[in-house]
């Protein structure tokens, strides 16, 4: 198989965890998800927070999966081979990372209030889900025309990462934010032990 720009994988591996590229901007990026998150739990808008931890653990679950189908088969669905300050994982970045975080409380602003409204004859929950996972895979058409984020194989492309990515990102964001605050919390609680279990036992191994 013909890879896209196959180098880009070792320039991935080569700054994973690497702190030769961090800068500082990442802290102040940090504490304006952290003021995010605090507002909202202020106001008491715990399915917006609902929301915005389901969509990033399955940022991570995905993530993860990426990093071991880099160690599985040699190369990533998609690297980050510079241009970040910090590279947690060969697909992802801080500032990937804390983008992602922040992505379903964004998404819920855009929602109305009630769950059975309609947007252009369509669900209104369904209509924010797919059209904010269009608009997502659109900004990865342009991230993948510079050199800081790379499709490594031909199949994957923007049809892809929309299906498989950005769908169950928002979904999750949407059915976290309209499910009861017991069960979204459930979910987020299982797919986070996942994701930990996922980094305890693939970083052992030296997978990720």
């Amino acid at each position: 198989m013909v890879l896209n720009h196959p180098e880009a994988t070792a320039q991935a591996l080569g700054i994973v965890r690497s702190g030769e590229q961090f800068q500082w901007y990442v802290i102040p990026l940090l504490v304006i998800v952290l003021y995010i998150y605090g507002n909202e739990y202020e106001r008491g808008n715990y399915k917006a927070i609902a929301a915005g931890l389901g969509l990033y653990m399955v940022h991570w679950f995905v993530e993860i999966g990426n990093a071991v189908i880099q160690h599985l088969s040699g190369h990533a669905l998609w690297t980050v081979p510079t241009g970040t300050a910090f590279s947690i994982m060969v697909g992802v970045g801080a500032e990937i990372s804390l983008m992602f975080s922040i992505a379903g409380i964004v998404a819920t602003k855009l929602l109305p209030k009630d769950p059975k409204a309609r947007m252009l004859g369509i669900n209104s929950r369904v209509f924010i889900a797919v059209s904010t996972a269009a608009a997502a895979a659109i900004i990865e058409i342009f991230l993948v025309r510079t050199p800081t984020f790379v499709w490594v194989y031909p199949f994957w492309g923007a049809f892809p990462v929309f299906i498989l990515v950005y769908v169950p990102f928002f979904a999750a964001a949407v059915w976290c934010f309209d499910a009861p605050l017991k069960k979204s919390m459930t979910f987020i609680g299982i797919l986070g032990a996942i994701n930990i279990a996922g980094l305890i036992v693939f970083g052992s191994l030296g997978w990720i």
